[in-house]
């Protein structure tokens, strides 16, 4: 990765990016079912992952007090609920296998906090940084339970500004919160059409935390500036 230069600021992605190490959730919920024993197979898993996501943004289960855990549990009670439903798991599965799917899964996001803890120290000392996230209405809280506010000088959340990836908007209003031109300001995302392709539309830099992905055909694109780890974003810039 060659160094970038004449940089003056960086927007962080959140969910993927801190806390899954570039891997999508979808992908570490599965592993969380997998590891408390759900019998159910991978599409059906995958249906129920959309459902949720389509129920969580019709209606308000999200409110701005809950953590990253009681996200979770929500939301693993919803995917159980669809699956039972749905008849792919048995009565009485939502209440055994939501606590721990949750579980297994929150103590994977802060494990990956924790491993990136160090990169945003070191940047965090050199550049003013935002985070531009996806969420609904509670990242706040979320970063405060990890002890990430520290890190932003502002949080931009689709809930709370009402423009949502990929819309380049959102982006455009991160270099805003930074003072800068799109041209002084890094991106740091782990979706190619959700945050590489709209931060490039405006003209940002980017750094793509490329880890297994939604499609097989997001895993096939390649671009320029792919990056493993966070570790090499502080390679890149400072």
């Amino acid at each position: 990765m060659e160094h970038i230069n004449n940089l003056k600021g960086i927007i962080f992605d959140y969910g993927g990016t801190i806390d899954s190490r570039g891997v999508h959730w979808s992908e570490v919920i599965w592993d969380g079912y997998v590891n408390a024993g759900v019998p159910v197979d991978k599409q059906n898993f995958r249906d129920s992952y959309v459902y949720a996501e389509r129920e969580l943004a019709r209606t308000r289960h999200i409110l701005p007090e809950h953590n990253f855990y009681d996200l979770l549990y929500i939301k693993m009670r919803i995917e159980l609920d669809n699956l039972v439903e749905t008849g792919k798991l048995p009565q009485g599965a939502t209440d055994r296998y939501a606590e721990p799917v949750a579980r297994y899964c929150y103590d994977r996001a802060r494990a990956s906090v924790e491993e990136a803890r160090p990169v945003l120290d070191a940047l965090h000392t050199r550049y003013p940084m935002v985070l531009v996230s996806n969420f609904y209405g509670n990242v706040e809280t979320v970063l405060a339970d990890f002890d990430l506010l520290r890190y932003f000088k502002q949080i931009i959340e689709s809930a709370v500004v009402g423009v949502r990836k990929p819309d380049p908007r959102i982006f455009m209003l991160g270099v805003e919160a930074l003072g800068l031109q799109p041209g002084e300001v890094l991106v740091v995302g782990d979706s190619y059409k959700k945050d590489i392709v709209p931060a490039e539309s405006i003209g940002c830099r980017v750094l793509w935390l490329k880890g297994k992905g939604w499609t097989a055909e997001e895993d096939a694109v390649t671009h320029p500036c792919i990056i493993k780890n966070l570790s090499e974003v502080s390679k890149a810039v400072l």
